[in-house]
């Protein structure tokens, strides 16, 4: 038996803000809000970690008093799945993402962007599923 990646869990200023700015991102939904958290998830498989198989994971954004300070060590990748990345960037800025200089050469296939609180992400090329 192993184990599987069944969420992530990211710190923030406002969950709910934050959640919805990954749910338009992704196509997710919320799944729980609890003092302070906010769980979204694919609404392909909603009973998440209890699926059998892999599952698309869930995140979850918790309140925390502190402010993100230093690049990211762990960051998400996304991939367009009905477009360009060219376009797809476009879309995320109009969602509120903003670039990201996190030490990039200009010659990198993805781009970088932050999310609305500075959580840097990669929007990769060419990789649909």
């Amino acid at each position: 038996m192993t184990s599987k990646f069944t969420e992530l869990a990211i710190d923030c200023a406002d969950p709910h803000g934050l959640a919805r700015f990954w749910c338009s991102v992704l196509d997710y939904e919320v799944h729980d809000e609890d003092d302070g958290i906010v769980a979204i998830g694919s609404p392909m498989v909603p009973e998440g970690k209890n699926h059998l198989g892999p599952v698309p994971p869930t995140l979850t954004f918790a309140h925390v008093p502190e402010g993100k300070t230093v690049k990211n060590r762990l960051h998400i990748d996304v991939n367009p799945t009905d477009r360009e990345q060219g376009e797809e960037v476009r879309r995320l800025l109009d969602l509120g993402a903003r670039y990201a200089d996190v030490g990039q050469t200009g010659d990198e296939s993805w781009v970088t962007l932050a999310d609305p609180e500075g959580n840097e992400f990669c929007v990769l090329a060419d990789r649909r599923p």
